[in-house]
């Protein structure tokens, strides 16, 4: 049997964070909580076995999956539906609300649908790196990863007009992940972690590098997967909203929060799933004292004013 303090490859773990008392955050203009939208553009640039990938990615709309031996066009079809009319009913929504939102889009997907990529530009939309494709970077050699970032910053700048300057990986980062990213330069933050509600600092080669938190858990997976699945709209929104509110009263206690909503353009993009959306912004507008803030305006104000929040 192990112990708690077997050693791990790595940064040790923290299971402590900021502790019972974070700090007092002052959000711009006293916002009681700043809620970042993050787009998920991965449309095209998932694993596919006619791209020569080991298998297809199953997520979609089906419990059923075809045999490797033949083309699956229906889970093809969900990620097409993604890019060809979901993202555009989502981000027509967000320019209806001239609500600003990060894109963690895949360099791959921007390429093979260019206009996204300038709609990203046109809004001020943040295009935030999802690596070149949909990858799993702990498969990488640590030259693999090297080029995946790079690949991904030319494919974004290209298509974007401007360069990432936050990351976020599928799931999980490799043990060189943060390395790798201080040495490509150019970036102030990444998202991957999911451990707070608050964005901290790390230690990456002897400096301090800013990671701002995701989350699954305020995610439109719910629509899709078996566990925690919320197949009901009305029912997503008024999760989304519980929490918003939640983190509202705390921020309005005295220690403002950040909340985290995941999207991705072939599933909220969905007409039904869409007014979800809809109804978390009219509901977080209504309520006021909210910033909807791209994830790079809070990763700024974070590294400009942290110094001067109370603990």
């Amino acid at each position: 049997m192990t112990g708690p303090d077997q050693a791990v490859p790595g940064p040790p773990r923290d299971l402590v964070g900021y502790g019972r008392r974070p700090p007092k955050v002052v959000w711009p203009d006293g916002a009681n909580v700043a809620v970042t939208f993050a787009v998920n553009y991965e449309e095209g640039s998932e694993h596919y076995e006619y791209a020569g990938d080991a298998a297809t990615d199953p997520l979609g709309e089906f419990a059923y999956a075809l045999d490797r031996s033949y083309r699956d066009f229906q889970i093809e079809s969900v990620y097409e539906y993604g890019s060809r009319a979901g993202i555009w009913r989502i981000l027509n929504l967000f320019d209806e609300y001239q609500v600003k939102v990060t894109m963690f889009a895949c360099g791959m997907a921007l390429e093979r649908n260019p206009d996204v990529g300038k709609a990203i530009q046109k809004a001020g939309h943040e295009p935030c790196s999802h690596g070149y494709r949909w990858s799993e970077p702990w498969l990488f050699t640590e030259e693999e990863e090297r080029r995946e970032i790079a690949l991904a910053i030319d494919a974004i700048r290209r298509t974007c007009g401007e360069r990432p300057v936050g990351w976020y990986w599928r799931y999980s980062r490799s043990l060189l992940s943060r390395e790798l990213l201080a040495e490509a330069g150019g970036f102030i933050y990444d998202a991957d972690d999911y451990n707070d509600d608050l964005p901290y600092f790390v230690e990456v080669k002897g400096k301090d590098r800013l990671v701002v938190p995701y989350t699954v858990t305020y995610n439109d997976f719910r629509f899709v997967v078996a566990d925690g699945c919320i197949a009901d709209p009305a029912a997503f929104a008024d999760f989304l909203k519980r929490g918003l509110d939640e983190l509202w009263r705390e921020g309005a206690a005295g220690y403002p929060k950040m909340m985290s909503i995941g999207l991705h353009p072939r599933l909220i993009g969905q007409a039904g799933r869409a007014s979800a959306i809809r109804e978390l912004i009219e509901h977080g507008l209504a309520k006021g004292d909210v910033w909807f803030a791209r994830r790079a305006d809070i990763a700024r104000w974070w590294l400009d004013h942290h110094h001067e929040f109370e603990r």
